[in-house]
């Protein structure tokens, strides 16, 4: 099988806070001007990178805010997260858990520390992604799904050289438990010094790899350290990593959808009649209500 040849390895873009909560590096798509459908159904990364934030009787988040269209996924590496939304779904996520929330046909929800954590203060590290959903299912009834990291597949590497946690799609035969609704492949991968994994994605599957901690060589190529991008090219199918220090990578993978995208604000569309309706539906109340 062919290598996926690696197209660029990108630099964290300047941060920006997210509410007063996150503090996020986003790489696309406005980081670094990637097409919208570069990385398709992934149409947004943001990163928040290692920060230390301070004890507080008020813990930091987003406030209310409203979503269509699309998914939001919560990667949790230090501290911890809470979740509501106006489908009545909540939960708490700490390190290595995730939080899927469809918003689909429309939500509000809201994001902050942890109550418990946000006293405490300390290291905060996630990720949150937007996977875009296909045209047919943009309506589809909104849903949650909080994954603990017991509930996720396990790949051990040999020779004690770390482990995968399969969040969705599968590695080598071991399944992740998350639904999808189109294609994906992605995983926690945890890489002791030394040790190399070789990943089989489709050829035709945007993929990347997001690095959390410590620094890997990749297809024996280059060398990507901790919070840098790795996107590759659609030409190949394998990946191969080598971890020259112990390191934590998260891995993209999926098939794009090949449709129009037509992205505002909080909404992921297909037109801009649809965007103008899901505004329309969501200051009709069509979003249901949730307090602040």
């Amino acid at each position: 099988m062919k290598t996926k040849s690696i197209q660029q390895i990108l630099p964290p873009p300047p941060p920006h806070m997210v509410g007063d909560g996150f503090r996020v590096h986003n790489f696309f798509p406005s980081g670094y001007e990637i097409d919208m459908a570069r990385m398709s159904p992934f149409f947004l990364l943001d990163y928040n990178s290692k920060v230390d934030f301070p004890g507080t009787d008020t813990p930091r988040g987003v406030s209310v805010h409203p979503h269509r269209g699309f998914e939001t996924v919560t990667i949790a590496y230090h501290g911890k997260v809470a979740h509501h939304d106006s489908a009545g779904n909540s939960g708490v996520i700490g390190e290595g858990e995730v939080q899927w929330m469809t918003a689909a046909s429309g939500i509000l929800h809201k994001e902050y520390h942890e109550k418990e954590y946000a006293k405490k203060g300390g290291p905060f590290q996630m990720v949150q992604l937007w996977v875009n959903l296909p045209a047919k299912n943009k309506m589809s009834k909104p849903k949650y799904q909080g994954i603990t990291n017991d509930q996720m597949g396990k790949y051990y590497l040999p020779d004690n050289g770390g482990y995968v946690d399969v969040i969705a799609g599968e590695l080598n035969g071991i399944k992740g438990p998350a639904f999808t609704f189109t294609p994906i492949q992605m995983y926690n991968v945890r890489i002791n010094k030394g040790a190399t994994l070789t990943m089989n994605l489709p050829e035709t599957f945007n993929t990347g790899l997001l690095m959390i901690e410590g620094k890997i060589k990749v297809n024996s190529l280059e060398d990507a350290p901790a919070d840098h991008f790795v996107l590759f090219k659609n030409d190949g199918e394998t990946v191969t990593i080598e971890a020259l220090e112990d390191s934590i990578v998260l891995v993209l993978s999926g098939e794009p959808i090949h449709e129009p995208i037509a992205p505002y604000g909080p909404f992921v569309m297909n037109t801009r009649e649809e965007l103008i309706q899901a505004y329309e539906d969501f200051n009709s109340g069509k979003f249901g209500a949730l307090e602040d």
